[in-house]
């Protein structure tokens, strides 16, 4: 038995977020995707590949739409709804090489897509300590001194703490080598699709929250405004995490709690937001 977990420090030792750089590359490259497949085929004794996705694989109905900052009801979830998830459609981001994986899981290959939405907490790793969403929002906001608001500020995304996040991952090791857990159906295969998940947030609040707490750190002279964002300056003040924020990315994560006995107990996003604003001054001089 062996395993394969792609990417390895992305994951478990940096809050890379959903569509940061690390996990960007191997959620979206077909090529490294289909090699890890084969090689894992090619072998005669079992292989578990855990592969890191991302959530902003359902941003695709508001991409599809044009639409940046409404709200969305629709909710997806990770076990009353797996079929909906490892069916979703091929123009959905990372829905290429989410195929690839779902495709690849055998009785000698056991997969799990593991798919964490935004990210935060410092990172333990050489690679990064530093997420992305929230991080460059909270960059934004020092540097451009206003509050930044997309539409009509209404979409929302999960969020997860990078050490709860790194829980699961420890938590997928340990079923593999467990009888109990090595061959269940709940967690390899074609319903190994894991949304890690611990609550969710509205991105014009967090944007307020991050202008308040600048302000009273001291770091801004005063509250900053609200300001809009259109979608070009978002690509321009901070490429797609800025985007990201008027696009809705929802789901329940509950296959990890009930299989797993995943139980998220790090601070909050909400919490972190200090944090966050002190790394990124910090790290602007």
């Amino acid at each position: 038995m062996w395993f394969f977990v792609r990417p390895l420090l992305a994951t478990l030792t940096s809050p890379a977020d959903t569509d940061a750089t690390d996990a960007a590359d191997a959620s979206d490259h077909e090529g490294a995707a289909k090699a890890i497949a084969a090689g894992i085929q090619s072998r005669s004794q079992p292989g578990y590949w855990l592969h890191t996705g991302g959530t902003g694989i359902l941003t695709y109905e508001d991409s599809n739409a044009g639409r940046l900052g409404e709200h969305s009801d629709k909710e997806y979830n990770d076990w009353t709804g797996i079929s909906e998830l490892t069916n979703l459609p091929d123009e959905a981001f990372h829905r290429n090489v989410d195929k690839i994986v779902l495709g690849a899981g055998t009785d000698v290959c056991k997969t799990n897509v593991v798919c964490p939405p935004t990210i935060y907490g410092d990172g333990r790793g050489p690679v990064s300590g530093r997420g992305r969403q929230v991080y460059e929002m909270s960059k934004l906001v020092l540097t451009g001194g206003y509050i930044p608001i997309i539409g009509a500020g209404a979409a929302r995304w999960n969020n997860v703490h990078v050490a709860d996040l790194a829980d699961v991952y420890v938590l997928l090791v340990e079923a593999a080598l467990s009888p109990q857990h090595s061959q269940d159906p709940e967690l390899w295969g074609a319903k190994g699709y894991t949304i890690v998940e611990n609550g969710e947030h509205l991105w014009s609040d967090i944007a307020r929250k991050v202008g308040k707490t600048a302000a009273e750190l001291g770091y801004l002279k005063e509250e900053p405004k609200e300001q809009a964002l259109s979608k070009e300056k978002a690509l321009d003040q901070a490429g797609f995490e800025a985007v990201s924020w008027g696009l809705n990315s929802r789901a329940k994560g509950e296959r990890a709690r009930k299989v797993l006995g995943w139980k998220p107990s790090r601070p909050t996003l909400e919490e972190t937001i200090p944090e966050i604003l002190k790394g990124e001054k910090a790290r602007l001089g």
